[in-house]
């Protein structure tokens, strides 16, 4: 999440354009060039999960150019939970630690995790809209860029990738797949035991509950705060009533659940299941491309939206290389990053910049037309539930189902 360090935050230029940007990123500050001076020869801890081998890989590259480029060595502090960093930093402020003394330089984050690094104060910034790239950031249609979870960003932490909760099947086998949960419901009771989901607390299975509860909230807004013990019940009633009525026709009669994505994905493809969920767009074609799915699947988002939310880079209140932190992400934030990124022989996370702001040479980096298994027509991004809403609905869900 955040630096520390407030003297290094960067003052927003002319070429940024100040009507895009809030007050506070327009306030007085070194320019880019003193940020950039003061970050070479620094090393920055980036604290970023390791569980693949693509993003890692990505990871490296990034170090390489950042370190030709600009002087900064980027050190991939590989961790398997942003909750044991969020926990790192925590320790470090009741031990006293200030601005410069910390053991975390930035950190790849969203959603809880940064609702409760904000709400401690264990933020360094604001300092994210001042970077250089971020006039390429795509807030109008991708507004999660500037909401995380529901919890406003507030510029202390940088978009990084787009995520969005995605369908996809066999187009064989499914040559209309449902366009709501209301339609997947009544797919569901066409053919009973050939559509399920990830048992909760798996993210992909809270995901799907979230847009069913979505999709059946009398009041939408109310999801954008956080919940109350009094009006809980009465908020999710509809959305317990709709699972009720579809877990009857799931797999395995709704007794049982996948245990992650990965099994559904699996038994989607041997045939068991009609359809399969993922918070990446790019995976099916990612699978595709290995060999791992039919090249007759394809993908979708319900015609209305479905949830989707941006992942972020963020710098601890603490951090030692404020200044080597925010050129990294402002490296993470161009053209040529989020190209390579979004390239699903490489990585295949979707960028956060919007494509028609960039210069003509910098947007021909990306693909013009979608691949086998990409979603032929993106869906409207509906904004998380905030985040507060997530453990509770994973306890009633536990309750209920298991």
């Amino acid at each position: 999440m955040a630096l520390s360090r407030r003297h290094l935050l960067l003052a927003v230029g002319a070429a940024t354009g100040s009507a895009c940007h809030p007050a506070w990123a327009q306030t007085a500050a070194p320019a880019w060039a003193g940020i950039e001076k003061a970050a070479r020869g620094q090393t920055v801890y980036f604290n970023a999960w390791a569980g693949s081998e693509q993003i890692n890989a990505y990871i490296q590259w990034a170090a390489t150019e950042i370190l030709a480029a600009h002087g900064v060595k980027l050190e991939h502090v590989k961790i398997s939970d942003a909750a044991d960093v969020v926990k790192r930093v925590r320790a470090e402020k009741a031990a006293g630690r200030k601005a410069g003394d910390g053991t975390v330089d930035l950190v790849w984050i969203n959603g809880e995790n940064f609702a409760a690094m904000k709400r401690d104060g264990l933020l360094f910034g604001p300092w994210a809209e001042a970077l250089p790239n971020f006039q390429y950031v795509d807030t109008t249609g991708k507004p999660t860029t500037r909401n995380d979870f529901s919890v406003p960003t507030d510029g202390m932490e940088s978009p990084w990738g787009m995520a969005q909760f995605t369908l996809f099947a066999d187009s064989q086998r499914l040559p209309q797949p449902p366009q709501s949960m209301a339609e997947l419901l009544a797919l569901a009771r066409r053919q009973p035991g050939r559509i399920s989901y990830p048992r909760l607390p798996d993210f992909t299975g809270t995901t799907f509950v979230k847009q069913a509860l979505i999709e059946h909230v009398a009041d939408v807004r109310v999801l954008g705060k956080p919940p109350v013990a009094a009006d809980f019940a009465q908020v999710t009633a509809p959305l317990w009533q709709f699972l009720d009525a579809l877990h009857p026709h799931l797999w395995r009669g709704g007794k049982q659940f996948p245990q992650n994505p990965a099994a559904v994905r699996q038994m989607m493809s041997d045939g068991e299941l009609l359809l399969a969920l993922t918070f990446n767009p790019n995976e099916p074609a990612n699978e595709i491309m290995a060999k791992r799915l039919a090249p007759t699947v394809s993908s979708w988002q319900f015609a209305r939206g479905t949830i989707g939310n941006t992942h972020f880079v963020a710098i601890p209140y603490n951090a030692r290389a404020a200044a080597g932190a925010q050129v990294v992400a402002n490296f993470l934030l161009s053209a040529r990053a989020q190209a390579r990124k979004a390239d699903i022989t490489q990585w295949g996370d979707p960028t956060v910049l919007d494509l028609a702001r960039l210069p003509a040479t910098e947007r021909a980096r990306f693909p013009s037309q979608p691949l086998p298994g990409q979603v032929a027509k993106p869906a409207p991004t509906l904004p998380e539930p905030h985040a507060a809403w997530v453990e509770p609905i994973e306890k009633e869900w536990i309750r209920r189902y298991t």
